[in-house]
């Protein structure tokens, strides 16, 4: 395979991944997805040592691809050079009320993902920490923390992009209420 199709793969992948979690966790315009993903990885190196933009672009355009669809909202992870800070469009930030951190990411401080993300923005800036609906994973960055309670693991069809294993993981309400509880709403005849 060419290094062109190789990138075309990527992309392809990475959309039919986010396209799968979104159908999964319904994701809509309501709600948040998270990406951590690891250029360096899907590229068959060792995480932080060889991230590329053109690997970066396929990835987030196959993203962008889906959430074009969708209508969702996105937030980049950083690498841990920016305290794996989250690269967002402005009105994401203030419409969470997320706090904003001052940085602007590269390639090797912040990723190559993060870095194309925010140059392609429209209006780019970092949160310090957001609680997504949603998060996907391509090369084991550790996305975990930016999900709301509770977290479910989802494991797509497609667990490879590149040389980078993916995970992905759908959030739910905390169940309280023990074993006397209804989760489902329930229908009533006399309504």
């Amino acid at each position: 395979m060419s290094d062109q199709e190789k990138i075309q793969q990527i992309r392809l992948d990475a959309a039919a991944i986010v396209r799968e979690l979104a159908e999964e966790a319904k994701l809509d315009r309501h709600k948040l997805l998270v990406i951590g993903g690891s250029t360096s990885e899907i590229a068959g190196k060792h995480i932080g040592t060889a991230g590329t933009l053109d690997v970066a672009e396929a990835l987030v355009e196959g993203i962008r691809e889906v959430q074009a669809e969708y209508g969702f909202r996105l937030a980049f992870q950083c690498c841990e050079h920016l305290n794996r800070a989250l690269v967002m469009e402005r009105d994401t930030l203030d419409h969470y009320n997320y706090n904003e951190v001052a940085a602007v990411p590269i390639p090797k401080a912040g990723g190559s993902m993060a870095t194309y993300a925010y140059q392609t923005f429209v209006h780019p800036c970092l949160a310090e920490q957001i609680e997504a609906h949603a998060g996907i994973d391509f090369g084991e960055t550790l996305i975990g923390m930016h999900l709301k309670r509770i977290a479910v693991p989802y494991r797509p069809a497609i667990r490879f992009v590149g040389e980078a294993r993916v995970n992905a993981a759908r959030t739910r309400p905390p169940l309280i209420g023990g074993e006397r509880a209804v989760y489902t709403p329930m229908v009533h005849a006399d309504r």
